[in-house]
C-alpha cells in the first residue's frame, strides 16, 4: 500500500518541482532550499521525489553505497575486489531531524560491541547513509549550529571524516541537500544559505479552483491510497524515464563561451558575492537543457537557472528579502533564440513541457504556469523592491486619522556592531552564542550518568564507573564487563541562545527625528546581533494609551526588523502598561520554553505620562519585575544638557544594567576601554608617588557586558 503522495499529483508547485528535477539530474548543482509558509506541500513533494528517481547500482553489502564504476571508492568497507557483486536499489531519502545528535549524524563507536566484546568498530551515521542519495532537513533554519557546521564540511568536501571516541575513519558523503523552512521561524546562516545551489519560494494558491483541486486530491488519496496512486502510475513512470534520459544526456550538453559570458554578465549585473553563483547557474542551465532534450544551452535555460540560483545570493544582510528583478534579467538576456535544430525527435519540446515536471494531463488548466512564470513569481514581479519602497513612502506621508495624535515614521540610521549583552550565571538552554551554559557542544568540563539517548560518551569515566564492580560481576580475565548504569556522557560548557524581549518607547518624547533615527539604528543593530547569536526575539511597543506585543517571541528577527522600521512615534508614554505586558509575555514564554533564559531590553527616556500617578505605578511594576530575577537592560534615549535621569532611576528599580544610547555600539566600548586604560595608567603613577594603591569597586547588573562582538 503506497504511503507517499504521488509526485505528479501535486498541484501548483511548478518551480519547486523544476528545481528538484534539475538538482537530481545534476547533483553538482548543490541541492535545493524551499522557503514557504506552512501547509504548502513542501515536505510532501520532497518525500515523493525519491519514488520517481531512477534506481542506482551499488557494491553489494557495502554500507556506504559505493559506485561500482568508481575505481577507488572512499569506503571503510573496501577495498573491493574486481568483479564484486552489484545490486540495484532505489535512491535513499535520508531525513535529518532538527534535534539529531552529532554522533547520530557523523556516526561513532559501535557501543554494543565496544561494551560487550571490547571491539572498536565504527557505526555509520546519517551522512554515510545519505551518500549518493538525498539528505532532507525539514525546518533547516532551526538546525543547531554544530550540525550546520557538519553539513557545510560534508557538502564542501563530498566526504566525512570522523575522529572521536577512539574511531578514525573517512567515507564518501556525496548527497543532494534539500531543505525546507518557514521564514517566519527564522533565517539561515549565510554560510549554509550559500551552500544550497537553488532556492524556491512557494505559497498556497490564491485561486479558489486550485485550492479546491488540492483538497479533492488529498481527500481522494486518504480514502484510497492504492487507487489514487494507480491513476498517476503512468505519469510517475514517464517522469522517471525523463529524469533518466536527462541524466544520460547531461554529459553531451554544450555550454558555449557565449553562454558562459551571458551567465557572467547576469551574475555581475545582480552583484552577487563570489563565483559560486556563476558555477551553479552554469550547471543548472545545462541540466535545464538536458531536461528539455536540448544539446545546447540557450538563453531560456540561463533564465530558468538564474531565477533559481541567484535570488538567495543577493542578500547583503540578514534583513534583506531574497528576490530577483525579472525585468532586469530579461533586459540582460535579450531576445530568446529560436529552437535549435539538434533537438532529438523522441524528447518533448519546450512547448510540450511548459506545464512543468510532474503535471498530469487531467490537471486543471490553471495548475500549470503561464508563460510569465508561477503565481508566486508574478506576485514578486508586481511587488518589486522599488514599488514596495514607493508604497512605504506613501504610507509614511499619509495624514493622521481625525481625532488621533499626530504620528511620524522615520527611517533608521546605518546599523553597527553592538556590545555583547548577556545573562549572568550558567544556563542550560539551546546552543547559541550569547550566554554561558551547559550545552551539547563546547569544552568538556565533567561527566554525568547517561539519561536516555544522545550525548558524547566519556570513555574514561565510563570505565572508572565500571571498574569497582568487576569482581562482583565475576570477571577474572578478558574484556571489562559493563552494565547500562556504568555509561557516562560528557558535560560540556558552551554558550546558549536567549530570548531578547525588546520593549520600545514610541511616545511623543521619542518622536524627534534625530532621536528616533538613533533608537531605530540601535534596535536594528541589536536585532542583527541577535540573529548572529541565534536568539529568539520579541517586540513590545508602547505609545498613547496602550502597550502592544507587535511581535510574539520568534526566531525570525527579520520580521522584527521590518516592523521596527515602520514603527510610528507620538502620543503619551504608558510605561507601566509596557512593563506589565513584558511581565505577562515572559511568564508565558517561561512555560512554553523553560530552558531559554530571557533578557529584557527596555529602550526609553524613562518618562511616564499616561494614567494617574504614572511614575509611581511604573516604579512599582519595575520592582515587581526585579523580584522575578529577570535579567534586564535599560538603554537611555534621553539627550541634551538638562537630562532628568529618569531612565537611570528605572534601571535602579529593575536592578538592570544601565547603558546610554550612544554606548550601545562596540566602537563606544573600545573607546571606553582605551580611556579606562589611560586613566588606570595615570592612577598607577599617582599611586607610586604616594606609595599607595587606589581601591576600585565595580557593580554589575543581571545583564553583563562581556566585550566586543567578534
Amino acid at each position: 500500500m503506497p504511503n507517499h503522495f504521488p509526485f505528479s499529483a501535486i498541484v501548483g508547485s511548478d518551480d519547486m518541482a523544476l528545481a528538484l528535477a534539475l538538482t537530481t539530474i545534476s547533483p553538482a548543482v548543490g541541492g535545493v532550499l524551499v522557503r514557504g509558509e506552512k501547509g504548502t506541500a513542501k515536505s510532501t513533494m520532497v518525500r515523493a521525489l525519491a519514488h520517481v528517481l531512477p534506481p542506482i547500482d551499488v557494491v553489494a553489502g557495502d554500507r556506504f553505497s559505493s559506485d561500482p564504476r568508481e575505481r577507488n571508492p572512499l569506503s571503510p568497507d573496501g577495498p573491493f575486489a574486481v568483479g564484486a557483486p552489484i545490486e540495484t536499489r532505489p535512491v535513499r531519502l535520508v531525513e535529518l531531524p532538527v534535534g539529531a545528535t552529532e554522533d547520530r549524524v557523523l556516526g561513532s563507536l559501535h557501543l554494543e560491541k565496544a561494551l560487550a566484546e571490547g571491539i572498536t568498530e565504527y557505526e555509520p551515521g546519517l551522512l554515510a547513509r545519505a551518500n549518493r542519495g538525498i539528505l532532507y532537513v525539514d525546518e533547516v533554519n532551526l538546525l543547531h549550529d554544530h550540525l550546520v557546521d557538519l553539513l557545510l564540511d560534508a557538502a564542501a568536501m563530498g566526504s566525512s571524516t570522523v575522529e572521536r571516541d577512539g574511531v578514525s575513519v573517512a567515507h564518501a558523503a556525496k548527497f543532494v541537500l534539500v531543505g525546507t523552512m518557514n521564514p517566519e521561524e527564522g533565517e539561515l546562516r549565510p554560510q549554509l544559505l550559500d551552500r544550497f545551489g537553488l532556492t524556491v519560494e512557494v505559497a498556497a494558491p490564491r485561486d479558489p479552483r486550485l485550492r479546491v483541486e488540492v483538497v479533492k486530491r488529498r481527500i481522494a488519496f486518504d480514502n484510497d491510497p492504492e487507487g489514487f496512486s494507480a491513476q498517476y502510475r503512468e505519469a510517475e513512470t514517464e517522469l522517471t524515464d525523463r529524469i533518466r534520459t536527462a541524466q544520460d544526456l547531461l554529459g553531451k550538453v554544450e555550454l558555449s563561451d557565449d553562454a558562459l559570458y551571458k551567465i557572467a554578465e547576469v551574475c555581475a549585473a545582480f552583484e552577487v558575492d563570489g563565483m559560486r553563483a556563476d558555477i551553479v547557474t552554469a550547471r543548472a542551465a545545462a541540466a535545464h537543457a538536458a531536461w528539455n532534450g536540448r544539446l545546447q544551452v540557450t538563453r531560456e535555460d540561463i533564465r530558468a537557472a538564474a531565477r533559481l540560483a541567484i535570488p538567495h545570493r543577493r542578500r547583503r544582510n540578514p534583513f534583506d528579502a531574497p528576490g530577483i528583478d525579472e525585468d532586469l534579467l530579461d533586459q540582460i538576456l535579450g531576445d530568446t533564440e529560436p529552437p535549435t535544430d539538434d533537438q532529438p525527435d523522441d524528447l518533448p519540446s519546450d512547448e510540450e513541457t511548459t506545464e512543468g515536471p510532474g503535471q498530469p494531463d487531467n490537471a486543471p488548466p490553471e495548475s500549470g504556469p503561464d508563460p510569465g512564470g508561477s503565481d508566486v513569481l508574478q506576485e514578486t514581479r508586481r511587488d518589486s523592491p522599488a514599488e514596495r519602497h514607493s508604497q512605504g513612502e506613501a504610507q509614511r506621508e499619509a495624514p493622521p486619522t481625525p481625532g488621533e495624535t499626530p504620528t511620524s515614521v522615520v527611517a533608521p540610521q546605518q546599523a553597527y556592531r553592538t556590545k555583547l549583552f548577556s545573562v549572568s550565571g550558567m544556563g542550560a538552554g539551546e546552543s547559541g552564542r550569547r550566554s554561558r551554559a551547559i550545552t551539547s557542544t563546547g569544552r568538556r568540563v565533567g561527566a554525568e550518568r547517561a539519561q536516555g539517548q544522545g550525548g558524547s560518551i566519556h570513555l574514561t569515566e565510563t570505565i572508572r564507573a565500571a571498574a569497582p564492580h568487576q569482581h562482583a560481576r565475576g570477571r577474572k580475565e578478558g574484556a571489562v564487563r559493563f552494565k547500562a548504569e556504568d555509561l557516562r556522557v560528557a558535560v560540556k560548557e558552551g554558550h546558549e541562545s536567549n530570548l531578547i524581549l525588546f520593549c520600545v518607547d514610541a511616545s511623543g518624547s521619542m518622536a524627534a527625528r534625530k532621536r528616533m533615527e538613533q533608537v531605530k539604528a540601535a534596535i536594528i543593530s541589536l536585532l542583527l546581533d541577535a540573529y548572529q547569536r541565534r536568539d529568539k526575539v520579541g517586540l513590545i511597543t508602547f505609545r498613547q494609551d496602550r502597550a502592544e506585543l507587535v511581535l510574539p517571541p520568534t526566531s525570525s528577527v527579520d520580521i522584527a526588523a521590518a516592523r521596527m522600521r515602520d514603527l510610528p512615534a507620538g502620543g503619551r508614554t504608558p510605561l507601566a502598561e509596557a512593563l506589565l505586558l513584558a511581565d505577562r509575555t515572559l511568564r508565558l514564554e517561561r512555560i512554553r520554553d523553560p530552558r531559554r533564559r530571557p533578557l529584557l531590553v527596555v529602550i526609553t527616556d524613562g518618562r511616564a505620562t499616561y494614567g494617574k500617578d504614572a511614575i509611581g505605578r511604573s516604579q512599582q511594576v519595575a520592582r515587581h519585575l526585579a523580584a522575578t530575577s529577570v535579567a534586564s537592560l535599560v538603554i537611555d534615549c534621553e539627550t541634551g544638557k538638562f537630562a532628568m535621569g529618569l531612565a537611570r532611576e528605572l534601571s535602579n528599580q529593575l536592578l538592570a544594567e544601565y547603558v546610554p544610547l550612544g554606548d550601545v555600539s562596540a566602537s563606544a566600548l573600545t573607546a571606553a576601554v582605551r580611556i579606562s586604560t589611560e586613566l588606570r595608567g595615570s592612577d598607577v603613577l599617582v599611586a607610586k608617588s604616594l606609595e599607595t594603591r587606589p581601591k576600585r569597586h565595580s557593580q554589575r547588573g543581571p545583564a553583563q557586558r562581556e566585550g566586543e562582538v567578534a
